[in-house]
């Protein structure tokens, strides 16, 4: 018969003599009892003091019934209990002892410990290994700076000291070693505020068992669906289904160290709009990721070009419209070999118009960021996940970055990066997090209600004393849940597009003014600035190549993959066949009847429109009497209407003609 059952035969009443008899019967008995404390409760564990670990952590799966946990011996979730085969129960745990369980994933007759992460080299196995041991995600696909960046060292190298090393010019010690990409003396000295995220993995994995069983895990905000215990919120609620309370913390890493535009054309393009109008912009920031060499392990968003989407803004807010065009765009920066790497948006006032300064409305005595931008900043992180191996989703946290273009303590024109942490990013996802009308550096935790269950949320600051207090976030200073990414333009300007030099650009997508319009004319006067020697250079530009690709007077999208394959890889070979095919033939024959009919005054220069300038002197009477017809008339450079030649305006879209 089972001890516990001889226990409840001969003992009934719960006192000291009790208590003692109960300890000596187990003793006896060779019997521990250790209690395990669990979401579940509390569930008593019999064991031998002389099993093993491993044998305890299956004797906890099969009475608790759940699998992926851990085990700790104090309440706050530290000293945690390693599952090993050549350690004795009795040598960590005494009868009585109560542990401490927390579900995770994994099992838990592998897991080490709770604050590393899956290595990238196996460490050496204290027990044999099982078939269920613990994998990182293979069907994970990374981004491809990050697998370059696994297959390094990160070691930081240092040179010889010739006060302190006392060694060869072959030997090593203390002082010329190399350095871990996280060491914290080494940052600082260097003024690197926060880690890199690959530099962070090496961190969590140096410990001795090298972090092997540990991923990466979202908050979760929201209760768990499918508990049976109960009626469903606002009816009732449980321990097992209720989100736990959450306390925001800096976060000391980032995904993206820095965000680097290859050349200043690129941002003035996107400043021109306001310059013209005194209205915000926005734009979406295309590009790729690369490794940056001065941080340890550091990733820099290098930008190429940037996407205005459709929107209505004013001189104090921009509102997004539905951009029809979106996987057009992705399609074509996809075949360029771009991708979406940011977002960008404009916060300046004038100052001084004469002198060219703008006003300082954001520093440390204001706000860097809103509650509303540090939202859409969160939103937007989430569209687009950094994939990791480590997490248990296949997706952690972002390397989508925010970049924000206002004024500086000397009221010149420069540029902020940030990103929201991981912490921020739950948050925006699950609905918790609201702007507050009045400050906009205060952000707002919803309160729950009928339809939506809010764990509270805390944060800690110091108070006039100096002692660190908690708060409830309610409000809550956003600047808890930002991460600095310094953005910048290299000393030797870099092109993946044209250069222009002096020649006009073409014009930017959605800007809907006078001059800055996308239509046949335009393109036509951009292309004649440019020799046919040059057509590669010519057609390097992002904003052209979009227009081409969704061009609905010509479909051309599926005749466009050789052309952004030649601007991919700078081959004028490739753009050169290209221009001879039969769809750009008909392109440019498009273009000139579009100039000629509009009475413009530029062509685009083919060999069509040589052809037709040597014909012009056959033209017979009934072509000068169709000339002086056209002349009566005049077409619309916006619209394409035909209006009466006394109409200074355009009678369908009223504008200048």
């Amino acid at each position: 018969m089972a001890a516990m059952e001889l226990e409840a035969m001969f003992y009934k009443k719960r006192n000291i003599v009790y208590a003692f008899v109960r300890h000596r019967f187990f003793m006896m008995c060779k019997q521990s009892l250790i209690r395990v404390q669990s979401p579940e409760g509390i569930k008593r564990i019999e064991i031998s003091p002389k099993a093993n670990l491993k044998e305890f952590f299956e004797s906890v799966q099969n009475a608790l019934k759940v699998d992926g946990f851990g085990l700790f011996k104090e309440r706050n979730l530290t000293k945690e209990i390693y599952s090993h085969t050549s350690q004795e129960v009795g040598s960590l745990l005494k009868h009585g002892d109560m542990v401490y369980l927390k579900q995770m994933a994994g099992t838990s007759t592998r897991r080490t410990s709770t604050t590393a992460i899956d290595s990238f080299i196996n460490p050496p196995a204290i027990a044999a290994p099982t078939n269920n041991d613990f994998k990182t995600s293979t069907s994970v696909d990374e981004d491809e700076v990050d697998k370059l960046l696994a297959k390094e060292d990160g070691l930081i190298k240092r040179e010889r000291d010739n006060k302190l090393c006392r060694h060869g010019a072959n030997g090593c010690c203390v002082h010329c070693s190399p350095l871990e990409p996280y060491n914290e003396s080494y940052l600082k000295e260097q003024k690197i505020k926060h880690l890199s995220f690959n530099s962070y993995i090496r961190k969590q994995t140096s410990g001795i068992d090298r972090g092997k069983y540990m991923v990466f895990e979202d908050i979760n905000c929201r209760i768990k669906p499918g508990c049976r215990e109960h009626p469903p919120w606002p009816k009732g609620i449980c321990s097992k289904c209720q989100p736990s309370a959450i306390t925001l913390n800096r976060q000391i890493y980032r995904h993206v160290d820095n965000v680097m535009f290859e050349n200043t054309t690129i941002v003035e393009r996107f400043l021109n709009y306001w310059r013209t109008t005194g209205h915000q912009r926005m734009g979406f920031l295309y590009g790729t990721y690369e490794i940056n060499t001065d941080v340890p392990l550091g990733i820099r968003a290098k930008v190429a070009a940037i996407y205005e989407p459709p929107q209505e803004s004013t001189r104090d807010s921009i509102k997004l419209l539905e951009d029809e065009s979106a996987a057009d765009v992705e399609e074509v920066a996809k075949a360029l070999g771009l991708k979406k790497v940011g977002w960008i948006f404009t916060d300046l006032i004038t100052d001084d118009p004469a002198a060219g300064t703008v006003k300082q409305l954001r520093g440390i005595e204001t706000h860097f960021l809103t509650a509303q931008e540090c939202i859409m900043a969160g939103e937007l992180q989430n569209r687009h996940p950094n994939p990791c191996k480590y997490a248990s989703n296949g997706v952690f946290g972002s390397k989508f970055v925010t970049v924000c273009v206002t004024g500086d303590n000397t009221k010149q024109v420069h540029m902020e990066g940030y990103a929201v942490s991981a912490q921020c990013m739950a948050l925006v996802r699950d609905n918790c997090l609201i702007p507050t009308k009045d400050a906009p550096e205060l952000g707002y935790v919803r309160e729950s209600t009928d339809k939506q269950y809010v764990p509270d949320v805390y944060y800690k600051e110091k108070d006039q004393y100096g002692n660190e207090v908690q708060r409830l976030a309610r409000p809550l200073p956003v600047e808890y849940l930002l991460v600095d990414v310094p953005a910048s333009t290299p000393l030797q300007p870099q092109y993946t597009f044209s250069k222009y030099d002096k020649r006009q650009p073409f014009p930017v997508e959605n800007r809907y003014l006078d001059g800055h319009l996308q239509d046949f004319n335009a393109l036509s006067t951009y292309l004649s600035q440019w020799e046919d020697e040059d057509f590669l250079e010519a057609i390097s530009d992002f904003h052209l190549l979009v227009y081409l690709y969704k061009m609905d007077m010509l479909p051309m999208r599926q005749h466009m993959m050789p052309l952004l394959e030649a601007v991919r890889n700078k081959n004028p070979n490739m753009a050169y066949d290209f221009k001879k095919e039969e769809v750009w033939k008909l392109l440019e024959s498009l273009i000139q009847a579009s100039s000629s009919g509009s009475g413009g005054t530029t062509s685009y220069p083919s060999s069509s429109a040589s052809a037709r300038a040597g014909s012009v002197g056959s033209v017979g009477v009934a072509g000068l009497e169709n000339a002086a017809a056209d002349v009566a008339t005049w077409t619309c450079n916006h619209c394409t209407f035909i209006n009466r030649s006394d109409l200074t305006s355009c009678e369908i879209c009223s504008l200048p003609r």
